[in-house]
């Protein structure tokens, strides 16, 4: 698209907050917009998705949250924009230097995370049979996986010659079953602890929390945007998806993975029964499971490498998340050791 095209597109959007454009750069999936009031951000949303992450936006300001880009209100109060059928909003653009290393950078989002949790905490009133309804569709589909994993081994072993996945698969099978009854357990202490209880602790989550959604101000300050998944929900909701993106990678001991949930919990304490929960999703192997079932109602021809390829991954993935798990343990068991020391 042409600089032209470009301004002909925003003007339009850009007369409801009486800015005048005078460059557009595309910037990933925002308009970086140069005019007469300064540089913004402007970020088109598909109109289904609502404008409902605004008001998270708002509350999580009221309650005294500033660490969030801002989102500026048209010139009649709008917070968002419909042109030709796609909404619009805008925010000031930050120039997102980084001005520390990756450790830190991860160090200040957990840090700010935790404390968005903090802000937007509360007790919600929770069923005890919707918490037991939980509890046992998890561990059906949970027992389901497990019959699987049992049968395909079975059939592996019948095999006069093994496929290289059928091996690698049996290979890995004790140690799959091993991260699933662990998790189990922790489903089970998370049950036991929790099913007389009528209250739930719930948090505006991000949704979204990534690297790429905290961004740095000429200052070295870090701020989240991009909340169009912002919603209501359990703490872990925002923590699991950030660390599977960050343990799908090469075998490796990732003891900064530890640091920033530490770091996290240092400014937002998980109750025990959160732990347990957060611990037995974290552990559960869903994706190395779910890459066995595939090849195997794959109808031939497979594509054999790939699968193998997608199994191995897929095996490290469960290391590393099983150094992650151990060591959250470890560090439990010796903080609950110095707790016992200090009262004896």
């Amino acid at each position: 698209m042409s600089d032209s095209n470009r301004l002909n597109v925003v003007s339009p959007i850009l007369e409801n907050y009486s800015i005048e454009p005078y460059f557009v750069e595309e910037v990933g999936r925002v308009k970086k917009i140069y005019s007469n009031k300064g540089t913004f951000a402007l970020k088109k949303i598909a109109p289904n998705v609502g404008t409902d992450f605004i008001r998270h936006v708002h509350f999580l300001f009221q309650k005294g949250f500033n660490r969030i880009v801002p989102i500026y209100p048209t010139l009649d109060g709008r917070y968002a924009v419909l042109h030709e059928k796609e909404l619009y909003y805008l925010m000031p653009w930050l120039s997102n230097e980084e001005k520390e290393n990756r450790h830190e950078r991860h160090q200040q989002l957990f840090r700010e995370l935790a404390r968005l949790h903090t802000l937007s905490a509360k007790e919600v009133p929770i069923k005890k049979e919707e918490r037991s309804e939980h509890y046992e569709q998890t561990v059906q589909l949970w027992e389901k996986d497990q019959e699987f994993l049992d049968g395909f081994m079975d059939d592996c072993e019948k095999r006069a010659y093994m496929s290289p996945f059928d091996l690698l698969f049996c290979l890995y099978y004790h140690e799959i079953s091993q991260a699933a009854r662990f998790s189990k357990a922790r489903l089970d202490e998370w049950h036991e602890v929790t099913k007389e209880q009528e209250k739930a602790r719930m948090v505006v989550n991000h949704g979204k929390v990534s690297t790429e959604h905290f961004l740095y101000d000429d200052k070295g300050y870090g701020y989240f945007t991009n909340f169009e998944n912002a919603s209501h929900g359990s703490p872990i909701h925002d923590l699991l998806p950030f660390l599977a993106r960050t343990l799908k990678t090469n075998p490796k001991k990732n003891e900064d993975c530890v640091e920033w949930i530490y770091t996290y919990f240092k400014y937002f304490p998980f109750k025990k029964d959160e732990k347990q929960l957060f611990l037995s999703y974290l552990a559960y192997p869903t994706p190395i499971i779910r890459t066995a079932q595939a090849y195997f109602q794959r109808q031939s021809p497979k594509n054999e490498l790939k699968f193998v390829q997608q199994l191995q991954r897929q095996y490290w993935y469960l290391k590393n998340t099983e150094f992650v798990v151990m060591r959250i343990i470890e560090v439990e068991k010796s903080m609950e050791q110095s707790k016992e020391g200090a009262q004896q």
